[in-house]
């Protein structure tokens, strides 16, 4: 069996709603039978758990005791598809190969990561454990925003890259420089995904623009949706508004991510 793909969604700027897209299309993937790991590198400002239903009283082992020498990474790996009963859209995980391994929210193990920093030996060893260890086919890593070392890792190691910006002059000078560390890193798969596009543009229109300013394909384009802010990350929106706008447009990304070489 061919080893799993790395797939990193990375944003040069926070605010691109990265933590909620990478969740959405993880869990899309698991629900196609395929066996899906996420971990959230953003050890600085973790996020990602919320969106699983995982809170700090219910939070084991995280990333923050693996990179500390005290938790393996099997110890981490939280199975979304056993605690997958709250939430209507999370439910439908229920007995999905889909595992989390979580950064910890704790103030004091933020702090301690600020001060001391991260091994990233040891974190590119952690990722490729948690390939082998839980037999992955795709693992998913929801980035730190902007570019530092453990993103730069992230990036030099991943078989899938995505990109998401915003349609914003801000967005677009940040991708430049993204998308031209990843080319110089020689990633096999880059992907711009645009976010929060005002649905009164013509999408055709933005997909041909970027395209050509990046030299880049453009997986999909997601409108701006006050649904999904009314959601609040209290759940996985597309598994439970799968008509809707933006789920559609999600899973055009995940047809992108399956078809990746």
């Amino acid at each position: 069996m061919s080893a799993g793909k790395i797939v990193s969604i990375h944003s040069f700027r926070g605010g691109t709603g990265k933590s909620n897209t990478t969740a959405n299309l993880a869990a899309q993937v698991a629900m196609t039978g395929k066996r899906v790991g996420v971990v959230d590198t953003d050890i600085q400002s973790p996020g990602i758990h919320v969106l699983f239903g995982l809170d700090e009283k219910k939070m084991g082992k995280t990333m923050n005791d693996f990179l500390h020498g005290t938790a393996t990474i099997r110890e981490i790996g939280y199975s979304v598809g056993e605690h997958s009963s709250e939430g209507e859209g999370r439910a439908k995980l229920a007995g999905k190969n889909l595992w989390l391994f979580p950064s910890s929210i704790r103030g004091g193990d933020i702090s301690q990561i600020i001060k001391e920093g991260v091994d990233f030996n040891l974190l590119n060893e952690g990722l490729q454990t948690t390939i082998s260890e839980f037999d992955l086919d795709y693992l998913f890593i929801d980035t730190h925003p902007g570019l530092n070392e453990e993103t730069l890792l992230s990036i030099a190691t991943s078989d899938v890259l995505i990109i998401i910006l915003r349609p914003d002059n801000q967005d677009m000078q940040g991708t430049s420089v993204t998308v031209d560390i990843a080319r110089s890193l020689d990633v096999p798969n880059l992907f711009l995904l645009v976010n929060k596009a005002l649905p009164k543009y013509d999408f055709s229109v933005i997909k041909k623009d970027i395209e050509e300013k990046f030299e880049a394909p453009v997986a999909g384009i997601m409108p701006l949706s006050f649904d999904m802010a009314e959601n609040a990350s209290k759940d996985l929106f597309s598994l439970r508004y799968p008509d809707h706008e933006w789920s559609k447009a999600l899973c055009g990304v995940v047809d992108f991510i399956l078809a990746s070489k």
